[in-house]
């Protein structure tokens, strides 16, 4: 089976397997007192600047639940989109893990704006109502599309006007930031991003996420806990220099972009490709690795024999086909031709 399902399923980048062996040589101290992460800390510097608090978790939903939880209370509310990761595909972790409750709001693309959100602010200050706290974005989205620098400024503005935070899941930053062309803090921290999941496993990395405050010297107290709350909810590493060696070598000479870059560059073929077919049609932007695509039953059920991907709305017969670091140009061939055949 050729994996177009999820860059979940991929194997990890030879780059990276590299530096999990020369990591696993001899002793180091554990739980992050180690030179692995200590270098890893020093490229997300290089790469952030100074006033940032980095912490390594093992998968996404640690990261997206505990960078949320290190901003709430039981009783605030994040505002999020209706598809969002937090609210769809990490079943009741937030509210589990946080207590809190999560305020949705319609998207069909899975942006959501500060016009969107602004009806909800109302229940700020009413003792019947979770108080909203935070507005969640996904970078990029569940859709497959990118927020822009402006996009995500105007979010923040909004926040941070009425006392809330403003948290980025970026599980695929690398293949937003790679689609827009523009510096990586332009679209985090520059545009006003309080706490970022910054996403390693989707971009071949073997496992691991980071969580990165921004401005920590002003938010001391909410970073300074997150040692604990890290430890209290299951995602410190004893091991820990290996997953900080995997971001130490993707940071490095801008990997991490070029491996999304490629990513994205098989995305736009494959959605080129299948948009020439008869009966097929592309229903989403192609702005990062993620396409959508309608296409008759049968073709679907044929196409899911040689390839491996998921139905992502069986009324409208809509697939999600993800492609990953690994993907190569003959594999998009070889699905736009099989779904040519069929068609």
């Amino acid at each position: 089976m050729i994996n177009f399902a999820s860059d979940n399923a991929s194997g990890a980048h030879a780059r990276v397997l590299e530096a999990l062996t020369r990591a696993n040589g001899g002793c180091a101290r554990a739980y992050g007192d180690d030179a692995c992460t200590a270098a890893a800390d020093a490229a997300f510097a290089r790469l952030f600047g100074d006033d940032i608090a980095v912490f390594y978790v093992i998968n996404g939903t640690g990261a997206n639940v505990l960078g949320l939880k290190s901003l709430v209370r039981s009783y605030h509310a994040v505002i999020c989109s209706e598809m969002g990761h937090i609210n769809v595909d990490e079943p009741g972790a937030p509210e589990a893990a946080i207590g809190c409750k999560l305020l949705t709001v319609a998207s069909a693309n899975g942006k959501i704006t500060p016009e969107q959100v602004l009806p909800l602010l109302a229940a700020q200050g009413v003792v019947h109502h979770s108080q909203p706290k935070v507005i969640s974005i996904t970078q990029a989205t569940e859709f497959g599309e990118a927020y822009t620098p402006d996009e995500v400024r105007a979010l923040a503005e909004l926040a941070h006007a009425n006392g809330m935070y403003l948290h980025m899941d970026g599980a695929r930053l690398a293949n937003a930031v790679a689609y827009l062309g523009c510096d990586v803090n332009a679209v985090t921290r520059d545009a006003g991003v309080d706490v970022l999941s910054f996403g390693g496993t989707k971009n071949g990395m073997l496992f691991g996420e980071a969580v990165v405050f921004f401005n920590a010297s002003a938010y001391s107290d909410i970073h300074e806990a997150f040692p604990y709350l890290r430890k209290q909810n299951l995602q410190l590493l004893s091991k820990m220099r290996f997953v900080s060696c995997q971001f130490e070598t993707m940071l490095e000479d801008g990997f991490w972009l070029q491996s999304a870059a490629h990513a994205n560059a098989m995305a736009d073929r494959l959605a080129r490709g299948l948009a020439a077919i008869d009966g097929v049609s592309v229903v989403n932007r192609v702005e990062a690795n993620e396409i959508f695509a309608a296409m008759p039953p049968a073709m679907i059920e044929a196409l899911q024999e040689q390839f491996y991907f998921y139905v992502w709305d069986a009324v409208r017969h809509e697939v999600r086909l993800v492609c990953s670091f690994d993907t190569t140009e003959a594999e998009v061939d070889a699905l736009v031709a099989a779904a040519r055949q069929l068609a």
